[in-house]
């Protein structure tokens, strides 16, 4: 019996339980950190270790290693996944390592030697951030290896708590500097980087420790390098990473164009990434993380339909959240970003900023969960080269959107082209992946889910109309008008849902 939705529950709810605290997190950072440049550097150095996570973390490798490693699992051969394990994992630390000394070793002699370079205040604060960060990525991607060969084993708890220790450090660190006020901004983003560091070692032995108790004893190991399935991982992990690297590569380029477009761009656009977080993470991200293992399994075996089954179920249920999140968001922006940030350092521009492009990424909201439920389903085939060749494609166009928006557009609204951009990529990545998919695979049944989505949408309107009416009626604390129209809302949704008979299906959703 599939459990997909029983396993989808329990990462969903570790994964809103982490989000809540990233929330938290976010509501004091804001008001101790602001918007400003500090901000910004912060962005652009902890993007480096997280594009890292991605490439060799929970990104390319795990897409490459927990097919070959479930297949190890569904034939019982489970010493030689074991072996598969150590070897694979010792050779990504191994490698993280020396980028890491390389990295480090090479900014020391741009900041100590420079000749005819003046750095800005900003890139200096940028470039101490970065190499506090650095190692973060080897403990990191070591947490993401070990949440891939739990969730591979069925494991899902342990893997979908582990993201609450960042945050429970992160918010200590951030109630601490509270009852610091003499600190200067640079210090207080330097203290939250060095607890970063702190958190991601603590994220890393407990992800090792799960891995022990689950019977793969982690370890480090020089044979079984040579091994044909070990090949076979990091054969695909090159092809993921080609795309992955795309991705990086162009979020890196968002980040450079966010500097570009305004001191306060990258800032402003991480904060509005990160209120998308919540949905996306609790219901796309754990959608995506049950189905990668759960794809392997069903493919394995040969079972397309039952894969098919599963995708269509699956993207129903994921959608019936996304849909009016989507729609929520989007015209509650003003009020989700003033409750959860203003305050302190953070202003009511910075609000203005923030909400506008919270609106526009709301829109591609079910996109980017769709995005994250078709990217398993080639990985699961161990064919890494369709989203690869996806990834190339909007990431160009990307690209060149991006430097339109920052070059084209006014100085206010050239953060808001860059979010534009990143909801239209991600668009046509859904349509160039479901397409790949009719040809390799036939149907996936996406037919079966236009009445559904019309459904929503119909209750979702609906929504918009109770929402706009609270907004408009009701006066009073910004919290309390918040949570009248968000109870308001969800009433007419659900309960239009209900009178149409499309509900939250509990049970199991695929053969």
């Amino acid at each position: 019996m599939n459990r997909i939705l029983k396993n989808t529950a329990t990462v969903g709810a570790f994964t809103a339980l982490s989000r809540v605290l990233g929330l938290a997190r976010e509501m004091l950072q804001s008001r101790f950190i602001g918007a400003g440049m500090e901000q910004s550097a912060f962005t652009l150095a902890f993007a480096i270790p997280n594009m890292a996570r991605k490439l060799f973390g929970e990104g390319a490798l795990t897409a490459a290693f927990v097919p070959v490693f479930k297949g190890e699992v569904e034939a019982q051969a489970l010493e030689s996944a074991r072996r598969l394990a150590r070897a694979v994992m010792t050779m990504a630390l191994l490698m993280l390592g020396a980028i890491v000394a390389l990295a480090f070793l090479g900014l020391e002699t741009v900041v100590h030697f420079r000749v005819g370079l003046e750095m800005t205040e900003r890139t200096l604060l940028t470039v101490r951030l970065v190499k506090t960060l650095l190692p973060y990525m080897i403990f990191i991607c070591g947490a993401a290896f070990g949440m891939g060969v739990l969730n591979a084993m069925g494991r899902f708890k342990a893997s979908s708590a582990m993201p609450c220790l960042l945050n429970v450090f992160w918010i200590g660190i951030l109630v601490w500097i509270c009852f610091h006020p003499d600190l200067k901004l640079d210090q207080r983003i330097h203290r939250v980087s060095m607890t970063i560091l702190v958190a991601g070692a603590v994220q890393m032995a407990f992800m090792l420790w799960c891995m022990h108790r689950a019977g793969v004893t982690p370890g480090l190991t020089l044979k079984g390098w040579a091994d044909e399935k070990v090949r076979l991982v990091w054969k695909n992990t090159s092809i993921a990473a080609m795309g992955a690297g795309a991705v990086q590569i162009n979020y890196m380029l968002d980040q450079v164009l966010g500097q570009i477009a305004a001191p306060w761009a990258a800032g402003v656009v991480g904060y509005a990434e990160r209120l998308m977080d919540l949905p996306l993470g609790v219901i796309g991200v754990a959608f995506g993380t049950v189905l990668l293992p759960t794809f392997s399994g069903l493919f394995a075996k040969g079972d397309v339909e039952g894969a098919r089954e599963a995708f269509v179920s699956s993207s129903r249920q994921m959608l019936f959240v996304m849909v009016p999140a989507a729609v929520g968001l989007g015209v509650l922006a003003p009020e989700v970003t003033t409750v959860i940030y203003k305050g302190g350092a953070f202003d009511a521009m910075a609000v203005t900023r923030v909400s506008r492009a919270v609106a526009v990424y709301a829109v591609g909201l079910g996109f980017f969960g769709l995005q994250k439920s078709l990217v398993p389903w080639f990985q699961a085939q161990n064919d890494m080269k369709t989203p690869l060749r996806t990834s190339v494609y909007t990431v160009c166009l990307n690209a060149v959107l991006n430097i339109l928006a920052v070059f084209c557009l006014p100085v206010e609204w050239r953060h808001v082209g860059l979010a534009a951009s990143t909801t239209l990529c991600a668009g046509c990545g859904c349509v160039l992946l479901a397409y790949a998919a009719r040809r390799r695979n036939g149907s996936l049944g996406l037919d079966r889910l236009v009445a559904p989505v019309l459904k929503m949408l119909f209750g979702s309107a609906l929504m918009a109309a109770a929402l706009f009416a609270v907004k408009m009626g009701v006066k009073g604390l910004p919290i309390f008008r918040l949570a009248l129209a968000i109870a308001a809302g969800a009433a007419v949704y659900f309960g239009v849902m209900a009178a149409m008979g499309l509900r939250w299906r509990r049970r199991p959703v695929a053969r």
